[in-house]
């Protein structure tokens, strides 16, 4: 049982065409908060996933834990009877000095070897004496372990399950846990639905904004407690939202719906909040919320951005969901600009596990490329393509130009293909990616955004900068350098990771 991760539900390989069941309950997601229920049922909804998911984690390491105990006991019975054969053998000419002390410990290992393994700590005593046995036991046991394959087989698959399932011992019902369970119950999902890797994605998002969630919701919530907004207090809030690259646009928007709305009520600090919180929620919400290849059919995604934002391992983590998801994947190594780009693709596309299409020359045209990963996609059957471009600077015409004949190749080649140009934007750029956004626009057709390195470093205002000034939805949002760190973007999610007030 696979999670997707685009339409964040748990679905079976077996049944694709399950997909049309729920996308209407996908899409209404992010439409939460119409009932408000008690944190007594939030505190129950949380208890209850948690032992869902300790549930699930148990019974799928049942299997795995049970092959361990059989190789470890199946050996025993068989090497103890060895091991008592070949002192037999020995013992016959130790038994010739009868006044020695040592001779009762050698009628007890004659005597409890059809017992148990345990009566060889109590012949410590005659450890030297025993020495000689040691080594026979030895030449028994690698034997025994040549003539039975199979149980070193098991033992050594045994292990890659185990680290896969590392992250899930690690959750621990804390207030982390709490919050995480309650927004996705905020969102209508249910106990049974959740999986540990949405509560690990919501605490590593909450912690990559702590940053700019305590500088803001400290001086909002300082500021709506005074009353009614005056001009002073309009001037603190555009500061401090603008010390958190919000933008110009977006600040003044917010501000203006937070001034209205004062204007009809005395609203407290939390209700100031909540509506405030609404406001980026429609803000952040551009296009359909739910972002995901279609199926059965090729689906190309272009990665464009500048040097070092972060696009290889961007794709390579985008890959992992999608690979994660049930969706067939490749890559392109178009990247044939910079030095060792296509190895470094490679290296990320064997952790996501998803072949990468490379040009074994240098120097090669990137075009050509794409033309070759097109048809090897067409001719796989796969549903996503994942295209790799070199890094650019906005200001570089030729490379721009260049971009713009990647994307001709890719509309004359694959003309049924769905396609989506996607700007990564390193989120600690602040406002200078708006400008980034608007050239790439031009040359790429952008139709979205993905951020990045949303840590503590990075201040998430940007965000709503983007979406209000070049009118384009995020999609992903990174809070890592991870595989794991990369998820789709929701405006609830974000919006609560970025103003929650514990």
């Amino acid at each position: 049982m696979a999670f997707d991760w685009f339409r964040r539900r748990f679905t079976e390989q077996s049944q694709p065409e399950a997909g049309s069941e729920k996308p209407t309950e996908a899409a209404q997601q992010p439409e939460p908060a119409a009932p408000e229920p008690a944190p007594e049922d939030y505190l129950a909804f949380a208890k209850a996933a948690y032992a869902n998911l300790k549930a699930r984690e148990a019974s799928q390491a049942a299997p795995v834990a049970a092959p361990p105990p059989e190789v470890a006991s199946t050996p025993a019975p068989a090497e103890i009877p060895r091991e008592s054969s070949a002192p037999a053998s020995v013992e016959t000419p130790v038994s010739t000095p009868e006044p020695e002390g040592s001779q009762p410990a050698t009628p007890v290992v004659e005597e409890r070897p059809a017992e148990s393994a345990p009566a060889q700590p109590v012949a410590t005593p005659a450890f030297f004496d025993l020495a000689p046995r040691a080594a026979e036991r030895l030449e028994a046991l690698e034997a025994s372990a040549i003539a039975e394959p199979e149980p070193v087989a098991d033992t050594l698959s045994s292990p890659p399950e185990a680290s896969s399932e590392a992250p899930v011992e690690e959750l621990v019902f804390d207030e982390g846990f709490r919050w995480s369970a309650e927004i996705l119950a905020a969102q209508g999902r249910r106990p049974e639905e959740i999986s540990a890797e949405e509560i690990s994605w919501l605490q590593k998002l909450r912690q990559g904004l702590g940053k700019t969630r305590l500088n803001l919701i400290n001086q909002l919530k300082a500021l709506v407690g005074r009353g009614p907004i005056d001009q002073d207090a309009i001037e603190e809030i555009e500061m401090v939202l603008l010390q958190a690259d919000v933008g110009i646009d977006a600040t003044e928007r917010i501000i203006q719906a937070l001034q209205k709305r004062m204007r009809e009520e005395v609203l407290p600090p939390e209700e100031a909040v909540k509506y405030l919180k609404q406001q980026m929620r429609q803000m952040l919400t551009i296009g359909d919320p739910t972002f995901a290849p279609q199926r059965d059919r090729l689906n190309v995604w272009l990665i464009v951005g500048v040097n070092g934002a972060g696009k290889t391992t961007t794709i390579g983590k985008i890959a992992h969901v999608a690979q994660g998801s049930g969706y067939k994947c490749l890559i392109a190594a178009a990247d044939t600009f910079r030095a060792a780009a296509v190895e470094q693709l490679k290296v990320w596309g064997e952790r996501a596990g998803v072949e990468v299409i490379a040009n074994p020359g240098q120097n090669t045209d990137p075009a050509a490329v794409v033309f070759d990963a097109v048809m090897a996609a067409q001719a796989r059957g796969t549903e996503l393509l994942l295209v790799d471009t070199a890094g650019r600077l906005q200001n570089k015409k030729n490379l721009m130009e260049e971009l713009a004949k990647i994307r001709r190749i890719i509309d004359k080649k694959a003309p049924e293909a769905t396609v989506e140009a996607l700007l990564v934007l390193d989120a600690t750029q602040g406002q200078n990616g708006l400008r980034q956004a608007q050239v790439f626009a031009e040359a790429a057709k952008l139709s979205g955004v993905i951020l990045t390195k949303l840590d503590s470093t990075a201040k998430g205002g940007i965000a709503l900068a983007i979406t209000q000034q070049m009118h384009l939805p995020i999609r992903f949002i990174g809070a890592g350098e991870g595989l794991e760190d990369l998820r789709p973007f929701s405006s609830y999610e974000f919006v609560e990771a970025l103003l929650s007030e514990y």
